[in-house]
């Protein structure tokens, strides 16, 4: 007699921390609604759920009644919650203590929400490094879900993996589960009679459990899916067949795991899904890389040599966007200092006051200042963790680092972060050091208005132009990178469809809007700000000058020198000053390059205005205007105009920089800085240019409240 297999269902849903309240909404509307009102129904179908802490506050305050079935599911022992870091961090990424921190707050979260805390835990895109293994066991975590191309890299066989094995570090115990790959492809992409016959076979081949854990936007938000999924019944259909199969069962992982004994020991290598691994890699690698499984697929030898073909590993996006690699490297500079203000405050506190400004004086601590001081630091913890959120650090199939709003939601909490801890712990006004862990040094120079960040490598150009008002850093835009999938576009062969089922959003192809080969061309400079050409060449053989060092009561400056041009940037109050003192340079012409990332982007919010008054168009439009003074640019958005003023005149030219990228909807070519370049001729042998950046307060209210278009 057939001994039925058990479906480990489980579904993750997430949204990242910034993304718009529209699309979080339409997310649930024609998602985690439906799919959690269809689910009640069903009480005998037992499954597992994961929310993002951040997703979760956002639903509950939003939508209180569907987030309720939930609640209720769990009482009546239909649903098992997952646990993972509150604002769904990749672990791997972030120190040890704020892994367990961030594990602590969500598993807290739900246990006060519903009574019960979680055993297991959602691994964010499935990335496997073993020093997860302790602080996932320090935070009460029994068991995570990574996807079977982990163990069979591992050399497990797949008829295996129906099951869970255990992994340890440093003698720290940790429960895995295998997540089918062909199940992930299945549902709910194929008829949901042949998903349930799929089951079956499982079960007559002897497989104890069929483990699925994957994305909730499958059933509902990815291209065709809502109408698939409820419109026309998959959903239904699919939990009525396997509750009507004589060889299926439902059940939760923390019954699975109570009720059956492990599989063995297992150490399996640092990894993520099979798309992740080529995602990762540089865009020739990847090439390579998917010709390689194309070539093994179509000669019939995928499945005895897909475990020796792994691909990259998720912290390769750091190595390869530089712009990710420095915000993650910021994000876990301020983490430390954040930890140490902590660590002191538990400390002995009669040598550590706590108000305000007062860490470093020896004034004995009031309890009640203590308590003040512990409130203020907890707030600060979450805008750390929110300065965690994965989404914006990588990207894959959907925009993620594309999406200027996401990173602009990480520098917003790292921005008003660091403000807060420059007041409770104040440091240096200047100072070098290698920021990004990349073997060269930066200059860093700050007041109580603007950050910048200097890299040494020969631009003299602003990587970072933080302004702590506006917890807004303008240098905050993204280069034109090579993509492996740029070579699909313009193809119009239609997506495969599994038999009478829909494509899955990794196979369709469309574009969104008209994309040529110039759209993609990789930079060859980063787009910082300050680049500087003379004649056309671009000039990279800056460097500090000898002796450059901070006096009394004069202005924070870094100074910077090459062959007939000393570059300052000069903080004076408010302003930021960069001036070109050029000599022996008649008759040239110096251009200067500035991209600009303003939160209106294209939208129409944005706008240029010239200093009679006049508005030539917005930050999409192309800019062409000569003997210019002075040019605001306006920002709905940001609430904020960023004024540019020029000592002597110049010609100015703007538009738009876009890069193109590929999304669950298509490619689609999403702004991402305003790029204006400054032309100065040079009519004497000693001439000094300078440009002064200040920011002020929008007057008009309703540019304020606007909104913008993200791509």
């Amino acid at each position: 007699m057939t001994q039925p297999v058990t479906l480990l269902f489980g579904v993750h849903a997430h949204q990242p921390v910034g993304n718009f309240p529209e699309v979080i909404a339409d997310a649930h509307e024609r998602c985690y609604r439906p799919f959690l009102h269809t689910l009640y129904a069903y009480p005998d179908f037992r499954f597992s759920v994961h929310f993002s802490g951040w997703l979760l506050d956002w639903l509950r305050q939003r939508y209180p009644e569907d987030m309720e079935l939930l609640a209720e599911m769990v009482r009546r022992g239909q649903v098992e919650l997952f646990g993972s870091g509150d604002t769904e961090p990749v672990l791997a990424s972030i120190p040890a203590r704020d892994r367990i921190g961030q594990i602590e707050r969500l598993s807290s979260k739900l246990a006060e929400w519903t009574g019960q805390r979680p055993s297991g835990a959602w691994l964010t895109e499935r990335v496997w490094e073993s020093s997860v293994v302790p602080s996932l066991a320090a935070a009460s975590i029994d068991y995570v879900a990574v996807d079977d191309t982990h163990f069979l890299y591992a050399g497990q066989p797949a008829e295996a993996l129906d099951g869970y094995f255990s992994t340890e570090e440093g003698g720290v115990r940790l429960d895995l589960f295998a997540i089918s790959e062909a199940l992930r492809y299945r549902l709910p992409f194929s008829p949901a009679p042949e998903a349930v016959d799929y089951l079956a076979n499982l079960a007559a081949a002897g497989r104890s459990a069929a483990v699925y854990f994957d994305d909730i936007e499958k059933f509902g938000v990815w291209p065709e899916t809502h109408d698939w999924v409820y419109g026309r019944g998959w959903l239904k259909a699919f939990i009525e067949g396997v509750l009507a199969h004589p060889d299926v069962t439902t059940g939760t992982y923390a019954d699975f795991h109570r009720q059956h004994a492990g599989r063995g020991v297992i150490y399996l290598p640092t990894a993520s899904y099979s798309e992740m691994n080529e995602w990762t890699l540089p865009a020739a690698a990847a090439a390579d890389y998917s010709a390689l499984l194309a070539q093994e697929e179509n000669a019939g030898r995928m499945a005895r040599n897909r475990p020796f073909l792994r691909g990259g590993i998720w912290r390769n996006f750091f190595s390869r966007y530089t712009e990710s690699n420095w915000t993650h490297k910021r994000m876990l500079g301020l983490s430390a200092r954040l930890h140490e203000l902590q660590t002191r405050l538990r400390a002995d506190t009669d040598d550590h006051p706590t108000s305000a400004s007062e860490f470093n004086k020896p004034d004995a601590l009031s309890e009640s200042n203590r308590l003040a001081a512990i409130t203020e630091l907890t707030e600060l913890t979450d805008t750390l963790y929110r300065a965690q959120a994965n989404d914006a650090y990588w990207h894959g199939l959907f925009g993620g680092l594309y999406l200027p709003h996401l990173r602009r939601a990480l520098w917003n909490n790292l921005i008003a972060l660091e403000a807060a801890l420059d007041r409770l712990a104040p440091r240096s006004a200047r100072g070098d050091s290698d920021v990004d862990l990349d073997g060269r040094r930066e200059w860093l120079a700050h007041n109580a208005i603007w950050q910048l960040a200097v890299r040494d490598d020969g631009l003299a150009a602003l990587h970072e132009l933080s302004n702590y008002p506006l917890t807004h850093n303008f240098a905050d835009t993204l280069r034109r990178y090579a993509e492996h999938y740029h070579s699909r576009i313009g193809d119009s062969a239609p997506p495969p469809a599994p038999g009478d089922g829909i494509a899955s959003a990794h196979d369709i192809v469309r574009c969104k809007q008209p994309i040529s080969s110039v759209d993609i061309l990789p930079d060859t400079a980063p787009r910082a700000l300050c680049l500087d050409r003379l004649d056309g060449e671009l000039l990279a053989d800056y460097a500090p000058t000898a002796g450059n060092t901070q006096t009394p009561h004069a202005p924070i400056t870094l100074r910077f020198a090459r062959a007939g041009i000393v570059k300052s940037y000069r903080l004076i109050g408010s302003a930021l000053e960069i001036v070109w003192h050029c000599q022996g340079l008649a008759g040239r012409s110096l251009a200067v390059e500035l991209n600009l990332a303003m939160p209106s982007c294209d939208g129409y919010a944005g706008r240029y205005r010239l200093a009679d008054g006049s508005v030539p168009g917005g930050f999409g439009q192309a800019l062409h205007t000569t003997s210019a003074s002075r040019l605001d640019l306006e920002d709905g958005v940001l609430g904020a105009a960023l004024r540019l003023s020029l000592s002597s005149p110049a010609t100015l030219d703007g538009q738009a920089h876009f890069t193109v990228s590929q999304s669950e909807a298509g490619f689609e070519k999403i702004m991402q800085a305003v790029e204006l370049t400054l032309h100065w001729p040079l009519t004497s042998d000693d001439e000094l240019l300078t440009l002064r950046l200040e920011h002020f307060a929008l007057s008009d209210s309703s540019d304020s409240s606007a909104t913008a278009s993200s791509d």
